[in-house]
């Protein structure tokens, strides 16, 4: 048995995602070792330029994110790169996470939306819910964010993100170019 860590991430500018993992590469087995979900708010200051705005939320970002990366020290870094952005505060957010992307201290490999929703659920089209449903049931021991409804304990929608996350890492490693890479780990530690 080689263990292996890996992180997933769901970047956007307000909910930001990172599903840390440990991966057998044998059994190719994940274990979801912390969910971290980083949360932005815009500034309710109206003297606050919205160019400051989004910087005060990128460094909160990366000051989370960055650390707990560097502290797993992740062999493989999974993310979905976001895309189609329908008006400029979309088109913000996305630059702005792919540039926390660009500066990780590992290259990160890039899983699409598609291939996400396809290796957690088995169809291209997984609504949020069943995301949060497959991520909850698949990994019902990993720190996720409930809460109690009728004496039941539910999670909670914020979940998605880490859902996501979780599932990004769960495609990633399925992708040929992680395949290739792990072929080469596992002949290292034969």
């Amino acid at each position: 048995m080689a263990l292996i860590r890996i992180a997933g991430l769901d970047g956007s500018l307000r909910n930001f995602g990172t599903a840390l993992m440990t991966l057998d590469t044998v059994s190719m087995e994940l274990k979801v070792d912390d969910l971290i979900l980083t949360k932005t708010k815009k500034s309710a200051a109206k003297q606050v330029r919205i160019s400051s705005d989004y910087m005060d939320a990128a460094l909160i970002i990366r000051d989370t994110v960055d650390p707990a990366l560097r502290a797993f020290n992740p062999a493989a870094i999974f993310v979905e790169v976001p895309s189609g952005g329908q008006d400029y505060k979309a088109v913000m957010g996305f630059g702005i996470v792919i540039g926390l992307y660009a500066s990780l201290h590992i290259r990160p490999t890039e899983v699409s939306p598609s291939e996400t929703k396809q290796a957690a659920v088995g169809t291209k089209t997984a609504s949020k819910e069943e995301m949060i449903e497959w991520a909850f049931e698949k990994f019902p021991d990993a720190k996720w964010l409930t809460r109690k409804l009728k004496g039941k304990i539910v999670p909670i929608k914020d979940n998605e993100h880490l859902a996501d996350a979780v599932a990004i890492a769960h495609a990633g490693i399925r992708l040929p170019v992680f395949k290739q890479s792990l072929a080469i780990i596992n002949s290292r530690a034969a």
